[in-house]
């Protein structure tokens, strides 16, 4: 496990923040764009300490008089925004479509209630003190885009063009991707993951391979992901193959009249990737597809649907938890 002090450059004008945890939720990748005296965030960390621990070393790399100016969200999940409200002087840019899917899940402050009521003998709500009981969510308030569109926006950071592309729905229904040409680079937000089975909480899961096509096709000569280390195009197409499998799989089992639980359970069985951890989230992945292939519409808040991927996978639920808001306490005593 590895926060990062210092962003790792890809070009002079490129660097990323590439926290290393694989196994467990929240710890996003974060990519500074500075051109000139011109910077720019693509997404924000999950807490105010780690947006700090970012900030610091983003200034290390910036100019004095630069600062940033426009944060853009890839999407509205709390780990790639809920560090949006420590940037009160900048731009905040999204798709328009990521204003729906802020209902979804919890503000910053439930996100704290919903872990201190949290009680070590109820088998969900220990997965989530596992996973969320690290993260220490006070001084965040939730902070929407203050600018919003529709399929396409280039910006100008100094002399740089960065292009937004959204693709969603996807992981979200707001999906966005960030290509900046002239580096040859691609911010995937959570449209791919590195070292996880992905999670996606609005698809359909052709929607998600659509969105890695749409990266593909820029031809990029480096893609970071929502989370995980820095891959190329051969990365993305495995991605694309083990997405396309677990749809496929998906569609065979809906086909035979397989309720969404059993349907769960079959992909869990039949799971054989060692490499990916939090193999729960298959059956996240089952109920977001069967909900496609039902036409379900009614709302389905991410809380909820963990906690149904949860009881149904009840070998992912850790049997202890870490100590509450250790993980800045951790970071500090191993640098």
């Amino acid at each position: 496990m590895h926060i990062p002090t210092d962003l790792a450059e890809i070009d002079p004008c490129v660097s990323a923040w590439l926290p290393e945890f694989p196994g467990t939720w929240g710890m996003a990748n974060c990519v500074l764009v500075a051109s000139d005296e011109g910077a720019l965030l693509v997404d924000t960390p999950y807490t105010a300490e780690l947006t700090r621990t970012l900030t610091a070393a983003a200034h290390r790399v910036l100019p004095p008089s630069a600062a940033i100016s426009t944060v853009v969200n890839t999407h509205a999940n709390g780990d790639h925004s809920y560090g949006n409200s420590l940037f009160p002087d900048a731009e905040i840019v999204s798709t328009a479509a990521n204003l729906e899917h802020l209902c979804a899940e919890p503000a910053p402050e439930q996100m704290q209630t919903l872990l201190d009521r949290c009680q070590a003998d109820d088998p969900f709500q220990r997965y989530l003190l596992a996973h969320f009981g690290r993260y220490d969510y006070r001084g965040l308030r939730l902070t929407p885009p203050t600018r919003t569109f529709s399929d396409r926006l280039t910006l100008q950071v100094g002399s740089t063009s960065v292009e937004l592309i959204e693709v969603g729905p996807a992981h979200t229904v707001g999906d966005l991707i960030v290509h900046i040409p002239d580096s040859g680079v691609v911010c995937a937000g959570d449209v791919v993951f590195v070292g996880d089975v992905p999670v996606h909480w609005a698809g359909p899961l052709g929607g998600v391979l659509d969105a890695c096509q749409q990266i593909l096709d820029l031809a990029p000569q480096v893609v970071v992901p929502g989370h995980g280390p820095l891959i190329g195009p051969a990365e993305v197409r495995s991605y694309m193959e083990f997405v396309g499998e677990v749809r496929d799989r998906i569609h065979s089992l809906h086909a035979r009249g397989l309720p969404v639980q059993e349907a769960a359970q079959v992909l869990l069985r039949e799971h054989r990737r060692a490499d990916l951890g939090l193999t729960e989230r298959l059956a996240v992945l089952a109920i977001t597809e069967y909900r496609h292939l039902d036409q379900a519409t009614a709302p389905f808040p991410l809380v909820d649907m963990l906690s149904t991927a949860v009881r149904l996978a009840p070998g992912c639920v850790p049997t202890s938890i870490p100590e509450r808001h250790t993980l800045l306490t951790d970071f500090g005593s191993r640098t």
